[in-house]
């Protein structure tokens, strides 16, 4: 079968990749039909993050499943599912507990996608795709809800959700006029994509929050924001911005993180997706003299892709509004190398 790889240079080509095996007693074979970029496959792309090129590449993706083990009772073949990016056994103590992230079953920081990295798992940028825990893993695509539009929903629609929905209900039940801030790229050279700051903002306004901040230095970013009822700021406005309660860092950077830190008001929440840095000074002082509450992790996808989906059925969600460029799977190699080189999209979405 075929499998998009990644090679440095910035060289992207289909190459002819061993089918995997049968889906065992628990697993299931699935086929990619929608498949999105995620805001680090630029740097991923480049070879400017940990993990090591070649690699097959995507990690983003809904799928029609092809066959099932004789143990899977959850869905069936021909079924359209979203197809969560990390490995999750459902039954070991962190999968119970919905820390799907770290499931007990596989290696640490198991997901398809990022090559030695992320393990041997193959890319969603492929023919086919082994899940090996059907039941516990697979999302059933609501019905209404096209393919293209929940593809990146498998991660980074996910990540904007866990930045929001724990606390947007206590941020207005204090104040139903709260702000949210999300800081995306106000670095020199932003390092990631914008899609998860842009997906926050948009669970935000869907969750009931009326003013939503979005800084960017990059003009194409703010202008996408407002189209979507979002209030851009230039990094240079920030410090006429009163700090907020609830602060998003999708900046990527450490420096970054430390004006996210800043901008976080007393008593508030600063939220952060991390990035690429290995270390960071953090104003421990000026914290815990705001009491100010830094969360950083990564998403535990499987556990909140159903909620995602929800809102989207509901038609509060409309992810779909911040992909700008939509292309065929069969022009993957020219579509992602564009979409890495160039840097003017923020979701590029490929569809069979």
């Amino acid at each position: 079968m075929r499998a998009l790889t990644a090679r440095p240079g910035g060289r992207f080509d289909w190459r002819e990749v061993p089918v995997p095996p049968p889906p065992g007693p628990l697993a299931a074979m699935v086929h990619p039909i929608a498949i999105a970029t995620c805001d680090l496959d630029r740097s991923l792309g480049l070879g400017a993050t940990p993990f090591a090129l070649p690699l097959h590449f995507g990690h983003e993706c809904v799928a029609e499943v092809l066959a099932v083990g004789e143990q899977v009772t959850s869905v069936r073949s021909g079924q359209r599912v979203v197809v969560p990016f990390q490995i999750s056994c459902g039954k070991c103590p962190a999968c119970r507990q919905g820390r799907t992230g770290n499931c007990a079953s596989v290696p640490p920081i198991s997901m398809y996608g990022f090559g030695v990295g992320g393990g041997h798992w193959g890319g969603a940028l492929s023919d086919q795709l082994l899940v090996p825990y059907a039941d516990a893993m697979l999302v059933s695509l609501p019905d209404g809800v096209e393919p293209a539009a929940a593809a990146s929903v498998a991660d980074n629609v996910s990540d904007g959700y866990r930045h929001i929905a724990p606390y947007a209900h206590d941020l207005l039940e204090r104040d139903a006029d709260a702000d949210v801030l999300i800081m995306a790229g106000i670095g020199r050279r932003p390092v990631l994509s914008a899609s998860v700051p842009l997906y926050a903002g948009l669970i935000a306004r869907a969750l009931g929050v009326l003013h939503v901040h979005l800084a960017d230095r990059r003009g194409g970013v703010r202008e996408h924001a407002a189209q979507l009822g979002l209030h851009p700021l230039k990094p240079s406005e920030l410090s006429r911005h009163p700090p907020a309660p609830l602060v998003v860092d999708a900046t990527g950077s450490a420096a970054g993180l430390r004006s996210a830190l800043r901008h976080t008001a007393r008593d508030g929440v600063c939220s952060s997706a991390g990035g690429l840095h290995r270390s960071a000074r953090i104003p421990t002082g000026m914290l815990y003299g705001r009491n100010v509450t830094y969360h950083v992790s990564r998403t535990h996808a499987r556990t909140l892709i159903p909620q995602v989906l929800e809102l989207m059925s509901s038609g509060q969600l409309h992810p779909d509004r911040v992909t700008t460029h939509l292309a065929d799977l069969d022009d993957a190699p020219g579509a992602i190398k564009r979409h890495v080189l160039r840097g003017e999209a923020t979701k590029t979405v490929l569809v069979e």
